[in-house]
């Protein structure tokens, strides 16, 4: 049975995410979700190797091959992860084939996994095709779980048609990523807006004039500057233009890698901010939107002191997931739309959520306890 709160309401109510189970208390959900993350781990391990041992990950007709190296002593969390994405792109297989090879000895992080795929297919644009999210993610998780790895180390990088896949897929996925590093691409249409809490570096030779990347890359450094200037906790980033390179760079962006390795994911961050990409998300960090949604909605929201902020809400349905590490759910919550205070009371820790996230990414920093519905303006359960 499902009860409407209405706006004015603020006494103590209990949101269980429409769930109808017991309260959870704090130990009892760290347990369960400690046990929820291995079991789904464990469902998943003959996947896992499978795609592990067998190089390359596949949806459909599509394949995502790839190859990788181990490099330095395992620590206490798990390996990093470096993503590595080839150029090429709009040109023969063979073409593409030699790129990918490039690309798999073109980094050599001291420590971690160094891991390139070749794209699943040889269009233009073979890194942010609408496939290519769902066979990363399939990937990350086949590492967690076959190599592993640790999931707040995860990096993404890429050359050319590679920095171009980097500049769509970082907006579009970074609650994966711990930092990301766009080396001689263009960023189409991208939206940096979303970058808020993935550092990001942008790297190119002054002299690469094809398509504008140059000037591009000078542009989109100093929209990020503008946005840091306006939000100094989000937006980190670094711009690098070597004056005297083309397209290639000499290896001078190898650097990326030590800034990157430096850098470590924060999977809670206090404050969201989320633009629909025309290829649709339905998760960000601990937002959710049902499907539907259109491209270019926003939602902005942030915690602080057990309030929650929805300083923007493009989408008629959110959903808010939440756990102990965000705030305290042992005291009244508090959601706030527009200025306007739409709840406060108790959320109920639910297993159903934690079973359900768990599941969703394998990832001990995506999994939340508890979850608000709010349709319409108003919080629901």
């Amino acid at each position: 049975m499902r009860f409407l709160f209405s706006i004015g309401l603020l006494c103590c109510c209990v949101v269980s995410a429409g769930f109808a189970q017991k309260r959870l208390n704090k130990k009892q959900a760290e347990l369960i979700t400690a046990k929820a993350l291995d079991s789904v781990q464990r469902a998943y391990q003959q996947q896992a190797w499978k795609n592990w041992n067998s190089k390359q990950i596949k949806k459909g007709d599509l394949v995502m091959k790839f190859e990788y190296v181990t490099r330095g002593a395992i620590p206490k969390n798990g390996h990093s992860l470096y993503i590595s994405l080839h150029g090429g792109g709009g040109t023969a297989p063979e073409v593409n084939d030699q790129q990918w090879k490039n690309q798999i000895t073109l980094y050599a992080p001291p420590e971690g996994i160094y891991l390139a795929p070749r794209a699943p297919t040889n269009n233009w644009n073979l890194w942010h095709e609408e496939h290519v999210d769902d066979m990363l993610d399939e990937l990350i998780k086949s590492a967690i779980v076959a190599a592993s790895i640790d999931p707040d180390k995860v990096y993404l990088m890429g050359y050319s048609a590679g920095g171009d896949g980097t500049y769509q897929l970082a907006p579009r996925m970074s609650y994966r990523f711990a930092a990301a590093a766009m080396m001689a691409g263009h960023p189409g249409d991208m939206r940096l807006e979303n970058l808020r809490n993935l550092p990001f570096s942008i790297y190119m030779g002054g002299k690469d004039a094809a398509y504008s990347r140059n000037k591009l890359a000078k542009i989109y450094g100093d929209k990020l500057d503008s946005l840091q200037n306006a939000d100094p906790a989000g937006y980190q980033h670094e711009t690098h233009i070597y004056p005297e390179n083309p397209h290639w760079m000499e290896h001078k962006d190898t650097v990326a890698v030590k800034w990157m390795a430096a850098l470590t994911r924060n999977p809670l961050p206090n404050k969201v901010v989320w633009i629909q990409d025309d290829r649709h998300h339905a998760d960000f960090y601990w937002l959710s939107v049902p499907q539907g949604v259109k491209t270019g909605a926003e939602v902005s929201a942030s915690i602080k002191d057990n309030i929650i902020n929805i300083e923007k809400k493009d989408n008629s349905e959110l959903y808010i997931y939440l756990n102990d590490k965000l705030l305290n759910l042992n005291k009244p919550v508090t959601v706030i739309i527009g200025g306007k205070v739409i709840f406060k009371g108790k959320i109920n820790r639910s297993e159903a959520v934690i079973t359900e996230t768990a599941a969703r990414y394998l990832d001990a920093g995506l999994t939340f306890s508890a979850k608000i519905i709010i349709k319409e303006g108003k919080v629901i359960n």
